[in-house]
Parts: structure tokens; C-alpha cells; sequence
């Protein structure tokens, strides 16, 4: 599968545009590729777009890099195809963009499904965890090294106990496309996350699945998005990290699958 550009991203197509829109938004370390295994699932009934983020791959940046600059730009893929609506599913830092897309774009959205991700970034009373968190990201980049130098060891502490074989490649290849500029800049939108006062202005059918084995974004903080987004619905996969699509993709699909058919 070979991506292509459009409104300035980077991002893959399969199946038919006379079909349902699904749009994928990778997390922090990823692009189009993390959403492989559901291309190749879901092409034959719906028309699926992978998008690489902004400042990502051979995606144009973004000056300023907001959240609300991120929601417009999968709204700018969309009106290059055409396309009214969309299913948004997000992992991650994509999820949080695709929750400020429910909120800036309502109209533009059939159903959300958010996956292993958050309302907020950081931890209830830690007030210093975003500045110590971007000083562990920082130090290693200040060093010298580079994503692709980061990324075996970022993988591996992403996985669950027993991932799918393909996984730990298919993540290590996407942060090793990823600049130390644009991995700064991603970094440094990440921490401003702060959603939760919004959530209840989410209208969308929305899906939350999470690894039962997630560190990153746990079960507890995708019980926020379902307490604060009414109608929401939680699914765990067990035995499953941070990267659950590519985890446990089976699992995933099934559920993915069942919740678009309903």
C-alpha cells in the first residue's frame, strides 16, 4: 500500500468512496502505516483514509500546532475527497484530536471511536508531570539521538505481554520517519491537552476500547471519556498494551467491526 498527498497530508486510501468514510489517526510515534491491519479489514465496506499528522512524514507542519489546528486539517482531507462525513477513530494523540474534532467539526462526524487515550495528559495531583515528562522526552534529543535511535526502546514499553508479531516492526519503522523537530513540536502540543470540561459536548455515538494492560493511557482514564461523553461505551481487550491495534488486531477488528454494523 503506497500512500499519497492531498491538502498537504500524507495518508493512505483503500476501498470504495461510494462507501461509509472511517478516518485513522495514529498516536504520538506513528503515521498512515500504524492502521495497516484495518485497511486491509475494512476496505471492503467502507472507504478508509490513514492520515500521517501534520509535521509527520511528507505531511506539511502546522504553525501553530494546536488541537484545533489538527481538527481542521482532517477536516481539509476530508473536503479534498469530497466527503460530508466521517467515522473518526483516533489512538491516542489522535484520539484527543479526534475528540476536538466531535467538538469544532459536529456536523462533519458520524460516530467516534477513541482508543487507548484521555481526556487530560498527565496524572490526577501530579501538578510537575508534564514538565517532568517533556524533560525525559527532551534529554535524550538534546543528546543527539534521534527518534529512530528512541524508538525500539519506546516500542517495547508499549506492547502487552504477548503482542502480534508484526507490531513492534510496524511501530518501530513509523517513529523512525518521525524528526527530532516535528517529535518536539508533537511533544510539546501533547502536554497542553486538557479536555475534560469539553467531553460533554461530544454528540457522536461514541466507542472507547482500551488495553487492559495499557501504562500510558489505563483503563481508568478511558473510564473518564465514558463518564463524561454521554452514550459512551467501554470495551477492554485483555492481555493488550498502548498500540491496541496493532497489539491484538483481531480483537481489535472484532470490536471495531460490531460497533460500525450496529
Amino acid at each position: 500500500m503506497t500512500p499519497t498527498i492531498a491538502a498537504g497530508i500524507e495518508h493512505a486510501v483503500a476501498g470504495s468512496p461510494d462507501h461509509p468514510t472511517l478516518l485513522f489517526l495514529h498516536g504520538l510515534g506513528g503515521d498512515w502505516s500504524n492502521w495497516k491491519p484495518q485497511l486491509e479489514r475494512f476496505a471492503a465496506d467502507y472507504h478508509c483514509l490513514s492520515w500521517t499528522m501534520p509535521g509527520y512524514g511528507d505531511s506539511a507542519a502546522l504553525d501553530p500546532m494546536d488541537w484545533s489546528a489538527l481538527a481542521d486539517a482532517a477536516v481539509a482531507l476530508l473536503d479534498h475527497y469530497g466527503i460530508a462525513t466521517a467515522t473518526l477513530v483516533g489512538l491516542s494523540m489522535g484520539g484527543m484530536v479526534a475528540q476536538q474534532f466531535a467538538v469544532d467539526h459536529p456536523d462533519r462526524l458520524d460516530a467516534l471511536v477513541l482508543v487507548a487515550t484521555s481526556p487530560s495528559f498527565g496524572r490526577p495531583g501530579r501538578s510537575d508531570f508534564a514538565e517532568k515528562y517533556l524533560a525525559s522526552r527532551y534529554e535524550p534529543l538534546d543528546a543527539g539521538k534521534t527518534p529512530a535511535d528512541l524508538a525500539p526502546g519506546v516500542v517495547e514499553m508499549l506492547m502487552g505481554p504477548s503482542p502480534h508479531p508484526d507490531a513492534p516492526a510496524n511501530c518501530i519503522a513509523s517513529m523512525s520517519r518521525i524528526t527530532s523537530e516535528a517529535y518536539r513540536r508533537a511533544l510539546e502540543c501533547l502536554v497542553t491537552w486538557a479536555f475534560d470540561d469539553q467531553l460533554h459536548q461530544i454528540a457522536a455515538s461514541t466507542y472507547c476500547i482500551a488495553g487492559a494492560d495499557d501504562a500510558t493511557a489505563p483503563v481508568t482514564s478511558m473510564q473518564r471519556l465514558v463518564d463524561g461523553i454521554a452514550g459512551a461505551e467501554l470495551a477492554v481487550i485483555d492481555s493488550c498494551g498502548h498500540l491496541v491495534n496493532l497489539d491484538q488486531p483481531d480483537a481489535f477488528n472484532q470490536l471495531l467491526g460490531a460497533f460500525l454494523t450496529r
